[in-house]
């Protein structure tokens, strides 16, 4: 039961965090965050100013496909989505393609680590995989320019870390034996 509560929580924080990045570079950019129109600069690096919400997307994906399964992904991506076209309609495209293709190469590296039980290595490596191929495809798609790569690739890895501080105790918990009275 606590297992179910926690994967729908991590699936409305997921589909409410593809909603906020779209949000977040319609709306936010010139007036909230320094770098210039749409974008955020931290530690040096520049990106859209949506680049926290996916990076911690990408974490918040793997607790839901953990612990719902990975198919309610693809119809909190099409929820998310739509919310944001909302919003944010040039965006919502080049932001479902983003999502859809990621989740894609997302299945091919996180679900086989976690079938062999490395689940931290999964983590990173799907979240390294899933923020390379989502700012590619978004940033071609949105803006037809890959100008902020390198920021937004490396600022969505950053917000990896948030998800390894939970997943890391968990697993070492669970590996240690626990005594029997």
């Amino acid at each position: 039961m606590r297992r179910s509560v926690l994967g729908w929580a991590c699936l409305a924080g997921f589909i409410a965090c593809i909603f906020l990045a779209n949000y977040a570079i319609q709306h936010w950019g010139t007036l909230a965050f320094p770098g210039g129109p749409h974008t955020v600069t931290i530690l040096g690096l520049t990106a859209p100013s949506g680049v926290l919400f996916v990076g911690l997307s990408f974490s918040l994906r793997d607790g839901a496909q953990m612990a719902l399964g990975k198919w309610h992904i693809l119809g909190a991506i099409v929820v998310g989505a739509g919310l944001s076209y909302v919003v944010a309609p040039s965006l919502a495209w080049a932001s479902a393609a983003a999502f859809l293709l990621a989740e894609g190469f997302d299945w091919a590296v996180y679900t086989p680590l976690v079938e062999r039980g490395k689940v931290t290595a999964a983590v990173v490596a799907s979240n390294t995989v899933g923020a390379a191929v989502d700012t590619l495809v978004f940033l071609w798609i949105a803006f037809e320019s890959l100008d902020f790569f390198w920021g937004q690739f490396w600022l969505k890895l950053l917000m990896t870390v948030p998800a390894l501080v939970v997943v890391v105790p968990i697993r070492l918990r669970r590996a240690v034996p626990r005594h029997q009275p």
